[in-house]
């Protein structure tokens, strides 16, 4: 009589495959952490030499404590903890970046259909794209006479060509088995918009999505930067380099490359919970 061997091969291959995903992420969060430390200790040694005039990372948590420990405090005015500046230059964002998207999206997919009014106008695009966030800023205040309104226009002219370019560039690369079957179907433009251009489109919106996205976090601190009297944390920056506060200036570069990290993080998890893994570039 035969007595059957229990199974043991696959209890082993789960557990190495744990074991592998487990010193995976292990790795995903010690080799940051590494690098991390690896470079404050490098500032910190730089900024003991002679002649040095950057502040220590020490010496910069010294200075700082009060923003770092209270990020939300308000003492009225422009006076307010780096938390609640960020947050206003993030609303001002949203606002700049969303009309952006509608816009750019919407005059996109026209280019990308139309031939003629692609030859005309990419032209203009590739030149208006390259001009810089700040010299957006005089432009802006001359015509519109006021901060908010300004920062708002130097947020959408700066983040809307790479969503209206790669839109166009989608909509021009559907495939023609689409469009023919389109075409012997009969399908009204409604139909074909949400059926076919739109999904066809969608993942080279999306590239343009989170290139913008970067854009317009940066356009949002160079027009903060010249405009008085707005709470947010550019005029944070360069009030602070007014005073000759040098640290308060590292810690608020901190805290943008940080949101600026996560905006692209929050991008691509949107682009993840609507396009399929195969429609992804």
């Amino acid at each position: 009589m035969t007595v059957a061997q229990p199974n043991t091969v696959a209890p082993v291959k789960k557990s190495r495959a744990a074991n592998a995903k487990l010193k995976e992420r292990i790795e995903d969060f010690a080799y940051p952490l590494i690098a991390i430390a690896v470079l404050l200790l490098l500032w910190q040694l730089f900024s003991s030499l002679p002649g040095a005039t950057l502040p220590s990372p020490v010496r910069v948590v010294q200075e700082t404590w009060v923003l770092i420990f209270w990020p939300f405090y308000d003492r009225g005015g422009t006076d307010k903890g780096l938390a609640l500046q960020v947050f206003e230059s993030l609303k001002r964002v949203a606002a700049g970046y969303t009309l952006a998207a509608i816009v750019g999206i919407g005059v996109g997919i026209l280019v990308g259909l139309n031939k003629g009014m692609s030859k005309a106008l990419d032209p203009i695009f590739q030149i208006l794209r390259t001009v810089p966030p700040l010299a957006w800023v005089p432009i802006a205040l001359a015509a519109l006479q006021q901060n908010q309104p300004a920062a708002l226009f130097v947020i959408f002219i700066t983040s809307i060509w790479p969503i209206l370019i790669n839109t166009a560039v989608g909509v021009r690369q559907i495939p023609s088995d689409y469009n023919n079957v389109a075409k012997v179907l009969n399908l009204p433009k409604s139909e074909y918009f949400f059926k076919i251009l739109f999904p066809a489109a969608l993942p080279y919106i999306f590239t343009g999505l989170r290139i913008s996205i970067g854009l317009a976090w940066l356009a949002i601190i160079a027009a903060e930067i010249v405009m008085t009297g707005v709470v947010g944390i550019g005029f944070f920056i360069w009030n602070a380099y007014q005073n000759g506060q040098t640290s308060e200036i590292i810690l608020a570069l901190v805290y943008i490359g940080l949101v600026g990290w996560l905006l692209d993080k929050l991008m691509a998890h949107i682009q993840t919970l609507i396009l399929p893994t195969s429609q992804r570039q």
